[in-house]
C-alpha cells in the first residue's frame, strides 16, 4: 500500500475522531481510555468477520431482494453493530470515566471508527484510490453517525437504570436499523432505490447531530447544568 493509500483510508476517520473530542466541550476523556476503545474497534474486525464468513454461507439459499436484504441487516449491519456494541459495553460499562451521558456518544464513536479505520484499509487495499475516496465521504461517515446513535443510548441507560433493558435494546436496534437501511440502499443498486441515499444520509446527519447536541447540553460539568424533563419524558 502507497502511502497516498495509507493516508486516504485513516483521513477520514482522524478527521472524525477530532470532531467528536472538540465536541466533548465540558469533561475530556483520557487519551488511554480513548485509543483502548479505538483498539477494541479495530480487534472487533475479527469476530466480525468471522461471524460474516459464517453467514455469508447461507446467502446463496436466497436469491433477489431477499438475498440483499439479508446481506444488507443480518451479514453486515446486524453483526458489525452488535460487536461493536459488546466492545463498547466491556469497555466502558464498569469504568469510572464512564460519568457522563455524553461519554456514551464519545467511546461508541471511538469503538465504530476502530472498526471503520480497519475496513478502510482493507477496501483501500483491495479497490484503490477511487474507492478510498468514495468510502471518505460515504461509508466513514455513516460508522460515524451508526456510533453516535449507539453512545445515545448507551449513554442513557447508563444514568437511568430503571429504563436499561429497554435502553441497551435501543442502543442495538436503531445502529442496526440504521446500518442495514443504509447498505440496503446501496447493495440494491436500483435507480429508484438509490434516489433516495442522499436524503436518508442527510436525515442520518441531522438525527446524530440532534442527539450530540441534547446529551452535550446534559452534562453535569456544565456551570447551568439542569436536568432536562423533556427528555426524561421521552424515554
Amino acid at each position: 500500500m502507497t502511502p497516498n493509500l495509507i493516508v486516504l483510508a485513516f483521513a477520514p476517520v482522524v478527521i472524525l475522531l477530532a470532531y467528536i473530542w472538540f465536541r466533548d466541550k465540558y469533561e475530556k476523556e483520557p487519551f488511554k481510555m480513548l485509543f483502548t476503545a479505538l483498539l477494541f474497534g479495530a480487534f472487533s474486525v475479527i469476530p466480525i468477520l468471522l461471524v460474516e464468513e459464517f453467514f455469508m454461507e447461507f446467502l446463496p439459499l436466497f436469491s433477489g431482494t431477499m438475498q440483499v436484504f439479508l446481506h444488507s441487516f443480518v451479514v453486515a449491519a446486524l453483526t458489525e453493530e452488535f460487536f461493536k456494541f459488546v466492545f463498547l459495553y466491556l469497555l466502558i460499562w464498569k469504568s469510572p470515566e464512564f460519568n457522563e451521558k455524553f461519554d456514551g456518544i464519545v467511546y461508541a464513536v471511538y469503538v465504530s471508527l476502530g472498526f471503520a479505520a480497519v475496513e478502510n484499509v482493507m477496501y483501500v487495499f483491495d479497490y484503490g484510490m477511487q474507492v478510498g475516496f468514495t468510502r471518505a465521504i460515504t461509508a466513514v461517515p455513516a460508522h460515524f453517525l451508526f456510533g453516535v446513535t449507539m453512545g445515545y443510548f448507551v449513554g442513557l441507560a447508563k444514568f437511568y437504570p430503571e429504563r436499561k433493558k429497554r435502553l441497551i435494546r435501543a442502543a442495538l436496534l436503531f445502529p442496526i436499523l440504521l446500518h442495514g437501511v443504509y447498505d440496503f440502499i446501496l447493495m440494491m443498486g436500483h435507480p429508484f432505490v438509490l434516489l433516495i441515499f442522499i436524503p436518508f444520509v442527510v436525515f442520518m446527519w441531522i438525527y446524530g447531530l440532534k442527539k450530540m447536541k441534547t446529551l452535550s447540553a446534559q452534562s453535569i460539568y456544565r456551570n447551568d447544568f439542569t436536568v432536562e424533563e423533556d427528555l426524561l419524558k421521552k424515554l
